[in-house]
């Protein structure tokens, strides 16, 4: 793939993680979010970011896979745009739904487990987002970076438990992304057993 075409496929998935914004934008300036346009914006930030996180860790198989390291090269810009509309969700929730009110959030997170669960995912995201970069990467060495961005594993399964116990009803997404955390934690933890690197070095 030429210079040209990474580009233009970069410039494509930047493009495609800013269109739910921008179209939840759309339908807050029109009208169109429904009798809760908070619970509606809350839901539907929270929905995208499991999205992005879930298809954020899909990228390393893949890019063994496919035997090609194209796919990895978006996995900080999806990660990123997964810890955005995070942090939309949860402002969104501490400012318009809790008003702000520090001991109405506390009592939330310590009284309902999906708001617990919630919490502790997007604490989980703050360090791996701060430390995305480049120069994260060299300060703390390629070994502890990598050690680091293994949370994500955990991050992304309390969300997947966090949008389970919200649903209440209607399982099937939460089960879905449980199912594909599942196989990707199980994947990685293949990929790093002994046997499996005796496997490949004699392949």
């Amino acid at each position: 793939m030429t210079e040209k075409n990474r580009r233009i496929l970069w410039l494509a998935v930047f493009i495609g993680c800013m269109l739910p914004a921008a179209d939840l934008l759309r339908r807050l300036f029109t009208g169109d979010l429904g009798a809760d346009p908070v619970e509606t914006l809350i839901r539907a930030t929270g929905d995208w970011t499991i999205k992005l996180l879930v298809a954020g860790l899909l990228l390393t198989p893949l890019t063994r896979i496919l035997r090609n390291p194209l796919p990895v090269r978006f996995r900080r810009m999806i990660g990123l745009y997964a810890f955005f509309y995070v942090c939309i969700h949860l402002t969104l929730y501490l400012a318009v739904d809790q008003g702000l009110d520090i001991h109405a959030i506390v009592k939330d997170v310590l009284k309902r487990p999906y708001i617990t669960f919630g919490m502790m995912a997007f604490l989980l995201l703050v360090p791996l987002a701060i430390t995305s970069t480049r120069k994260m990467v060299a300060r703390l060495g390629p070994k502890r970076w990598r050690q680091l961005h293994r949370a994500v594993y955990v991050a992304a399964s309390f969300g997947a438990v966090h949008y389970y116990l919200l649903v209440k009803l209607d399982i099937t997404w939460p089960l879905i992304y449980g199912a594909i955390l599942t196989t990707a934690l199980g994947w990685r933890m293949w990929q790093a057993m002994p046997l499996h690197k005796t496997l490949r070095a004699g392949a």
